[in-house]
């Protein structure tokens, strides 16, 4: 990716301190997402690295991930499947609980939301701790799909979260080394 376009992107990015809990610091993307430069490069940014793959599904995680990761779907000519919190989705679903950064969640998503062996990417909008992603990647593969790997906008590397799911590919637009 070109380098304008990630300082474009870094730049939309703002930090709030003590969000949602004291000694968080939360990466805010609504800046970015406002901007329509900001939001053009980073629908590219997080499709780009899968155009070759066939994918066929792209997972978003709420709710975030549904921002950022319809229109990458879009782009790659794949179905949009939501990962919602629990209680959420209307049919029947598998669920994963895990641990955050900062406390214990659980996601869900419909049973037949990807086809069995449905060329799958998972897309959120940060990788921390890994909890999030592990899970999502628990889910895919409880319904059949064919889990190619996971698109973030950010990883925050001083969490280590990448070790949670290393055995897939990822990718992340831009890296947080402290």
């Amino acid at each position: 990716m070109a380098e304008f376009a990630v300082d474009t992107i870094r730049a939309l990015i703002r930090d709030i301190p003590d969000f949602p809990e004291p000694g968080i610091v939360f990466k805010d993307i609504t800046p970015l997402l406002g901007d329509a430069e900001g939001l053009v490069a980073t629908v590219d940014a997080m499709a780009a690295p899968w155009t070759e793959l066939g994918v066929e599904a792209v997972v978003g995680i709420e709710a975030r991930g549904f921002i950022l990761g319809a229109p990458p779907a879009r782009a790659l000519g794949a179905g949009f499947v939501p990962m919602r919190k629990a209680g959420k989705l209307p049919a029947a679903t598998a669920s994963a609980t895990y641990g955050l950064e900062y406390g214990v969640d659980t996601i869900e998503m419909h049973l037949d939301a990807i086809r069995p062996g449905a060329r799958t990417l998972v897309i959120d909008d940060v990788l921390a701790t890994g909890g999030t992603a592990a899970a999502a990647a628990a889910l895919v593969n409880d319904v059949g799909g064919d889990l190619l790997g996971f698109g973030f906008l950010i990883e925050l590397c001083f969490l280590n979260g990448r070790q949670k799911i290393d055995q897939h590919r990822i990718e992340a637009v831009l890296a947080v080394e402290g």
